[in-house]
Order: structure tokens, then sequence, then C-alpha cells
């Protein structure tokens, strides 16, 4: 967008450093917060590693690797997933999508002790790889959702779109109606059972809004879509390890100022994960953008995160398919294409204010 590229230009005429200096210094003499560049990998052999690798990446969010394993061997199978990225160049900055099987706690099902049981399990094993922040989600039912996959953006490449008509078009889900109060009992029972794990071991719990962040979505109550509730569930298990995935875009689509809350909660160290994209509409109907393209200021936000001391991985998410990558003619926001283009764009701002990554 045209205010972010003329912030970075006045970013950096103003740098007073030495034209010599190394843009390593400038980061150190600059930013107080430190962002570790990410993509969301699950194969280590993939050409879309190679890809990351090319651009300079040195850090991959993935699943863990423990899915299909027993949990008396999740120690075991996450130090194999673990040498099999180190292997190919990349540390595990995190885990994202529920590293075991998850969807009985969230609606509340027989099983979901189990499904506990395993998560602290796998918390434990994480911890132990050196593993420290797992990104979750309470999304119930569906897990975040679109309704069009091949909406033209710029220059004929494909994004997504959610719109609130098609989707209640579809009519319920297998689960029918959940409520608001029955989320919220879930929601507790899990927080209360989980975080002394996570306070014991030291491992951020890094929870993702609802996407899009409305209920309820097809008779489904969704619940972590304002300010207000996350503030609820953090205070319902005080830990410094009951935190926030920022996902910009959502925390638009509420309707908070994301420039003030990502920087009241990176100074109170609830951020744990930024998940850097945009949009464009509203939470009943919206599409993807490029990084470059939305009605965001993205070099303010990087600032901000700085600024207020953030110190953990960001990635560029949902990216729309370019030319070529668009499987079936649908996107799927996990091409690789436009997240080269947004690791060069976040690079440039970060470069020009003298903000710290690697």
């Amino acid at each position: 967008m045209d205010v972010s590229r003329r912030n970075v230009f006045r970013a950096a005429a103003a740098l007073s450093l030495p034209a010599a200096a190394s843009a390593k210094t400038a980061k150190e003499a600059r930013s107080p917060g430190r962002f570790y560049l990410t993509e969301i990998l699950g194969n280590p052999t993939s050409k879309d590693v190679t890809i990351a690798r090319q651009v300079g990446l040195k850090w991959v969010i993935s699943n863990g690797g423990m899915a299909r394993a027993r949990k008396e061997d999740y120690v075991e199978a996450v130090r194999q997933h673990k040498e099999a990225f180190a292997a190919a160049g990349m540390g595990i900055a995190g885990v994202e999508g529920h590293p075991v099987p998850f969807e009985k706690i969230k609606l509340g099902l027989d099983g979901r002790d189990e499904q506990i049981e395993n998560t602290k399990w796998a918390i434990e094993a994480l911890a132990k790889n050196g593993i420290n922040m797992i990104c979750y989600n309470f999304m119930a039912g569906l897990g975040w959702t679109r309704t069009n996959q091949s909406v033209p953006e710029r220059g004929g490449a494909l994004t997504s779109e959610f719109d609130l008509t098609a989707a209640e078009a579809q009519g319920l889900t297998q689960y029918g109606e959940v409520s608001e109060e029955k989320m919220w009992a879930n929601c507790e029972y899990f927080i209360k059972a989980v975080m002394p794990v996570a306070d014991k071991w030291k491992v951020k719990m890094a929870l993702h809004p609802d996407d899009p962040p409305l209920s309820p979505l097809r008779g489904i109550a969704r619940i972590i879509n304002s300010k207000r509730n996350y503030e609820r569930i953090m205070d319902m298990v005080p830990s410094p390890y009951n935190g926030v995935t920022f996902c910009q875009a959502n925390f638009l689509l509420m309707k908070e100022d994301i420039y003030s809350l990502a920087k009241l909660w990176c100074q109170r160290k609830k951020v744990f994960f930024v998940h850097y994209r945009d949009v464009t509409g509203d939470k009943t109907h919206f599409r993807e953008t490029f990084h470059d393209n939305g009605p965001t200021d993205m070099v303010k936000m990087l600032e901000i995160y700085s600024k207020a001391g953030f110190d953990g991985p960001i990635r560029p998410d949902h990216a729309p398919a370019l030319a070529g990558e668009a499987e079936g003619g649908k996107a799927s926001g996990y091409t690789i294409g436009g997240k080269v283009l947004a690791f060069g764009y976040m690079k440039g701002i970060m470069d020009s204010l003298g903000l710290r990554y690697e």
C-alpha cells in the first residue's frame, strides 16, 4: 500500500548511522525486539523447504511430528522430526495446528480427557526437544473457513474469500448447534487442565483467534473473537505461558484497534507468535490480499511489534497463489510464491527501520 511505502522511504532517510555500518549493527542499535522469520512447512525434504532456505529462512513452524505416535514415543518422534529439519538447515521455532488430535476437547465429546492427557505429554515432549511454543485454536467443528478459493487478486493471482451468506447456505455441520456457554465451558476445562503443565515445562500456549471472528458459524458458537474474550481466557489461569497468536487480519476483522492492541499485548509479553497478513472487507465478507496490497499499515505493525519488545516467530500467512500455483484452480493460501514476495517485503521494511530479525 502507498502509505507503507512512504513510511519505508522516510525510515530509510532518517537512519543516522554511518553509511558503512552493517545492517546487523543497525538492527542491534535500533530495535529492542527480535523476529524469527518462519514459514509453516510439513515435509523437510520438500521443494518449499529448499526455496525457504534459498530466500534466507532459518526457521520453520512445523506440526511436531507426533500425530501418529503413541504418547510414550512422543519425545523420540519430536527428536526425529527436529533432526530431519536440521538436516535441511532449518530449526523449529514452534508448532502450529495442534500437535496431537484435539477436536473432542473443543467440542466437549467423550474422549476429551484422553486428548488432554496426550496434549500434556506433547507439551513435555516438545520442551525436552527445545521447542517452546504451540499455536492452537478453539475453532470447533470447522477450523478456519473460506467459501471461495478462486477470487482474482492483483494481476490475476488467485486468493480466498469468506462470505457469510454462502456459509449459511451450507447449513449446520454434523455437530448441530453448539452454544457459547458450551464452548466457554469446554475452553475453561482445557485451560485449567493444561496450563499448569505448560507452566512446568515453560511452553508458550499461543491461542489463535477464530477465523472468521464471528459467532455462530454454521450453528457452532465461536468465542475467540474479541480482546475482551482473550482477556477472559488469559485470566482463567494467569500465567506467563498463557497468551496469543496475533493473527493481524482477524483482529482487524474484529474491529479492534490492532495497532494499540499489538503494542499493549507485546508490552505485557503476551504475544508469542505473529501471523503477518492482511484482508479487505469485513468479518461477514472479506478476501485475502497480498501483503503489500491491503488496508493495514504493515510497516507500522512491524515497528510496533519490535518497539514493544516482541521476541518470537513471525510468518506471512495466507498469501495468494501466483500463476501456476493454484491446484485445481483454487488458492490454498499456503503456496510458496506469494510468501517469497512477503519475505522480501518484510526484510525490506525491517532493514529500513533497523529491526532485528533472523
